[in-house]
């Protein structure tokens, strides 16, 4: 039986080797599995055995555990899934919209991103969107930093406020389930949350500062 959870983006650690079989859009690595792609998580439970179970005896060896599988699946067109052979529907990012970006450049006054996921659904191109800085924290606003907030790559967790210009939505991470969700240290390793603001690096122990998204 196959069972979907969330969205996993690229280097997101799934778990580790010993829980779970690795499967499309998924890699290896020191013993644990991560996300290659961008898309949904699907968890395929093994078949149970048919028949009779032969009882285990001292002689009888027992049977290697069969390990779900993990996989990441590409998405599903919106005019598939409602059962439509046309054209894909296009998702756009509306006011309240929870989304998953991608930071590619940050100025002392707002931080640029690229939305990768409306919702649930993973989208084919990129929306461009502005985090500006009075947008980042619900309260001591006057203190935040940009650069002590986002760096370029992190992947942000974020609302859409407003539907902003017409080239960048506004985004705001001014909730505690809101902020950075996956970070890549200066020396390239993956981050650990560590505080509200704070990620750490596990290989050289350094800590950045970032808006960090509480976990669910």
């Amino acid at each position: 039986m196959a069972q979907a959870t969330s969205i996993a983006v690229p280097g997101q650690l799934l778990g580790p080797l010993s829980e779970y079989q690795p499967g499309p859009g998924t890699h290896v690595h020191n013993s644990n599995l991560f996300a290659s792609i961008l898309g949904p998580v699907r968890k395929l439970n093994p078949p149970k055995p048919a028949g009779p179970q032969k009882r285990l005896t001292k002689i009888t060896p027992a049977a290697p555990v069969a390990l779900p599988t993990l996989s990441i699946e590409r998405n599903i067109s919106a005019s598939t899934q409602h059962g439509g052979s046309k054209g894909k529907a296009e998702i756009l990012p509306e006011v309240t919209s929870t989304v998953l970006c991608r930071v590619t450049r940050i100025t002392p006054r707002q931080a640029q991103v690229a939305i990768l996921v409306v919702g649930e659904t993973v989208l084919d191109g990129e929306w461009q969107g502005l985090i500006r800085v009075q947008d980042v924290r619900a309260t001591e606003k006057d203190k935040v930093k940009i650069f002590e907030s986002f760096r370029p790559g992190d992947i942000v967790r974020a609302v859409v406020i407003s539907l902003g210009d017409q080239s960048n939505y506004y985004l705001s991470t001014a909730s505690n389930n809101l902020g950075v969700i996956m970070a890549t240290s200066e020396a390239g390793n993956a981050m650990y949350p560590v505080s509200w603001k704070e990620y750490k690096d596990p290989e050289t122990g350094a800590s950045e500062s970032r808006k960090v998204a509480k976990p669910f």
